[in-house]
């Protein structure tokens, strides 16, 4: 009789999203956050090794699909993501993704992973490495403002990386501030629930947006941005989403992840194509300066970058080693003779 179980060559470890989230309790969530953000700083100061190009994007009136690649030249990586803002009121989340990595050097897969978890880490990861940065020295209290899905991961990462120990919550919805501030109880910080954006921006030297309407929004508006803050605006990540007015973008130092992305998803696209900006992999290169001083607002445009979910994939590739947090996924078709594939198919009667 053939033997049609699968060989080795065939399985791929896959990370459920149950895996995942027995792989974030058991690394801690907040070391976890530190891990990732050094896998992508390390990523980021090899910048130049990397394949670059703005995600593949087909957008439609409820939201857009965006498929995000990259290589290092001897792994491959891609994430599938989605953001439809109206999917909470169907009781679905507004972002899913799932992301791969693959041998270079023969195409094959070497992990699938859920992404809808990891890229919600990743994101705030990338937020506190850049924010160890840009923000004025001694920051501690952030104000978060848009309190969704993405808040307590924000939150936990600027107290991991950065070091806040006060967060300032504010929602135009005050069940998702209620939710946020339930969730952080007990995780050592400080959490003020507030009524108005103005108010949670009291005493913040660091000031998060993450909104989620398609749709050019200001959640900032000039006169709420005083000297000597850090903002990190990650809820404008498509064309025709903003969050920030842009009279503040005169007056930051702007700060991005990938131009060519950024000027057609990020806040920059209410600005010339030519306006100036300062790439982060320069900062962490020394090639660039971040704060000039005590007194300029800087500005991270983030949108997200393919490079970002590819070292997060290969931060997990790396932890579940040594565990059993995965399911070998018979994903390959692997007949004895590489040139038979018909023939593996006619066995498998």
């Amino acid at each position: 009789m053939t033997n049609l179980t699968p060989s080795d060559k065939a399985l791929v470890p896959f990370v459920s999203v149950d895996n995942m989230m027995k792989l974030i309790h058991h690394i801690g969530i907040e070391p976890m956050l530190i891990g990732l953000g050094e896998y992508i700083e390390a990523d980021f100061k090899r910048w130049e090794l990397f394949d670059k190009t703005p995600r593949v994007a087909s957008h439609s009136e409820q939201g857009v699909i965006e498929l995000m690649p990259t290589s290092d030249g001897e792994v491959y990586g891609f994430k599938y993501v989605n953001g439809h803002p109206s999917n909470t009121a169907d009781g679905l989340q507004t972002v899913t993704a799932f992301g791969l990595l693959a041998n270079v050097a023969n195409g094959y897969p070497v992990l699938l992973s859920e992404m809808t978890m990891l890229t919600a880490l990743r994101t705030a990861a990338t937020s506190a490495v850049v924010a160890r940065l840009l923000a004025p020295k001694g920051a501690h209290v952030m104000a978060m403002i848009g309190n969704g899905a993405q808040s307590e991961f924000q939150t936990l990462a600027m107290k991991a990386i950065v070091g806040i120990d006060e967060v300032r919550l504010y929602d135009i919805d005050k069940d998702a501030t209620s939710k946020c501030a339930a969730n952080l109880q007990g995780l050592g910080i400080k959490v003020v629930p507030c009524d108005t954006a103005e108010e949670a921006m009291l005493g913040a030297q660091i000031v998060t947006t993450c909104t989620a309407d398609k749709q050019y929004a200001t959640i900032l508006t000039d006169n709420m941005v005083g000297s000597g803050i850090h903002i990190n605006a990650i809820g404008g990540d498509c064309p025709g989403k903003t969050e920030l007015a842009p009279a503040i973008l005169h007056r930051a130092g702007i700060f991005v992840e990938y131009p060519e992305q950024t000027r057609i998803e990020g806040e920059i696209q209410q600005l010339e194509p030519d306006h100036p900006v300062t790439e982060i992999w320069q900062v962490l290169t020394g090639q660039a300066q971040g704060r000039t001083d005590d007194k300029q607002i800087t500005l991270f445009d983030s949108v997200g970058f393919a490079i970002e979910d590819f070292s997060a994939l290969r931060y997990v590739r790396d932890q579940i080693k040594a565990t059993d947090l995965f399911d070998p996924l018979d994903l390959l078709a692997d007949p004895e003779d590489p040139r038979d594939l018909f023939g593996m198919l006619q066995r498998a009667k």
